[in-house]
C-alpha cells in the first residue's frame, strides 16, 4: 500500500508498505479522508513536541471498516472513525478515566505512524460508529473533540465571557462549543480573514485583532470592566500564551489547548492576586467524541464549512507547504484517499 512519510522537518516522501495483517483485538480501516491538523503542520516545520522522525502523519481520519477482531456491534464495510489516542489502560490516568493523558500514550501520527496510508490498523476498542455522518464529517470529529474537551475542562457556563485566542480549526471548534454552552464568545487573532470567518460564518459575538495596541481596553469594554472569566489558548504560540495572562478576570480560568516547546513565563503576583486557575487540555475522551458526533447530528455544529481546500492523496506532497502560508486562507485542508474530490 502507498504511504506518505514526513522523513524529517520540511521533507515528505511517498513510499510503499505492506498492508497491515489483522491481530487480536484490533481492526483495519480503509482510509477515506484525512484532515490536516496543526499538529501535522508543526511536525513538518519541526516545532511539534512529543515527536520524532520519520513519521507517517495523520490522525483526523475516517474510512471503511474492512476487518476486525473483538469489536461487537460493528459490521464490515461500515463507515467509522476512531479515537487516535492509544492508552495503556492501567496507569494512574487511565484508572481514573483520563485516557487522553495516559502516562504512556501513543497518539496516532505523533508517537506512532498515522493514517496517511491506504489502510490503518487500530485497537478495536477505539472504533466509533459513523452514525450516518459523511466521511468528511467523521474526519473532523477529532479536531472538534479537542475543542469540546477544552470547554469541558474550563467548565464553561451560560453567560460567561470566554476569550478564545487563535482562530485556526481547533480555536474555531472551541468557539462553537463555547457558544453551545451559552457563553459570550470573544475571538482574538492576528489574521483578519480568520476573524471575518468568525463573524460571518460562526456568528461569534465579538472579535479583536491581536495586533491592536489596546486589546486589554477592548476586553474591558466588552466585559464591562470585568475581563473574561475563561481564557483559552488555541495557538500554541509562546508569545500569545504568555501574553494572555493579562486578559484573565479575577477568579478566572486559563486553559491551554495549544502546545509549544518553550517555558511559560508570567508574573506570579498578577496571577496570584486573581486566584486564577491554570489548566492544560490534552487530546479528548470518548465522551467528547460522542458529544461532537451528537452535536453534528443535531445540527448544532456544521463542520463542513471549515473545509477550504481539498486535495487528492497524490497531491499532498505538492501542496503541503502552501498550507503553512496565511495568505492562502487555509482553514481546513481535506485529503481524499480515493483520488476523487
Amino acid at each position: 500500500m502507498e504511504i506518505l512519510t514526513c522523513v524529517e522537518p520540511g521533507i515528505l516522501d511517498y513510499g510503499e508498505r505492506k498492508k497491515p495483517v489483522l491481530i487480536k483485538d484490533h481492526a483495519i480501516i480503509k482510509i477515506k479522508r484525512i484532515g490536516i491538523c496543526g499538529t501535522d503542520l508543526h511536525a513538518f516545520e519541526g516545532t511539534q513536541p512529543f515527536f520524532n522522525y520519520p513519521r507517517v502523519l495523520g490522525h483526523e481520519l475516517s474510512g471503511e471498516l474492512v476487518a476486525f477482531d473483538n469489536a461487537p456491534g460493528f459490521e464490515i464495510n461500515e463507515s467509522v472513525t476512531f479515537t487516535p489516542y492509544f492508552s495503556c489502560g492501567h496507569c494512574i490516568a487511565c484508572r481514573s478515566g483520563n485516557t487522553n493523558c495516559c502516562v504512556s500514550i501513543q497518539v496516532c501520527g505523533v508517537h506512532i505512524d498515522g493514517g496517511m496510508a491506504e489502510y490503518l490498523m487500530v485497537p478495536s476498542h477505539t472504533l466509533l460508529h459513523g452514525e450516518g455522518l459523511s466521511f468528511d464529517e467523521l474526519a473532523l470529529v477529532e479536531p472538534l473533540a479537542i475543542g469540546a474537551h477544552g470547554i469541558r475542562r474550563a467548565a464553561v457556563t451560560g453567560g460567561e465571557f470566554v476569550l478564545i485566542i487563535g482562530a485556526g480549526p481547533i480555536g474555531l471548534g472551541t468557539m462553537e462549543f463555547a457558544r453551545i454552552r451559552g457563553a459570550k464568545v470573544i475571538a482574538l487573532d492576528i489574521n483578519e480573514e480568520r476573524l471575518n470567518f468568525c463573524r460571518e460564518i460562526l456568528n461569534v459575538d465579538y472579535t479583536i485583532n491581536a495586533s491592536s495596541v489596546d486589546v486589554v481596553q477592548q476586553l474591558k469594554d466588552i466585559t464591562g470592566g470585568d475581563m473574561p472569566t475563561v481564557v483559552i489558548d488555541a495557538t500554541g504560540n509562546l508569545k500569545a500564551i504568555n501574553n494572555a495572562f493579562q486578559y484573565l478576570a479575577h477568579g478566572g480560568r486559563y486553559v491551554l489547548i495549544g502546545l509549544q516547546k518553550g517555558d511559560i513565563c508570567f508574573s506570579h503576583p498578577e496571577f496570584h492576586k486573581r486566584e486564577a486557575t491554570l489548566m492544560s487540555s490534552r487530546n479528548a475522551t470518548v465522551l467528547d467524541f460522542d458529544y461532537v458526533i451528537n452535536s453534528i447530528k443535531k445540527g448544532l455544529i456544521t463542520p463542513l464549512k471549515y473545509i477550504t481546500h481539498r486535495v487528492k492523496f497524490s497531491e499532498v506532497k505538492r501542496d503541503f507547504t502552501s498550507w503553512l502560508k496565511p495568505e492562502n486562507g487555509v482553514i481546513k485542508a481535506m485529503i481524499s484517499m480515493d483520488d476523487v474530490y
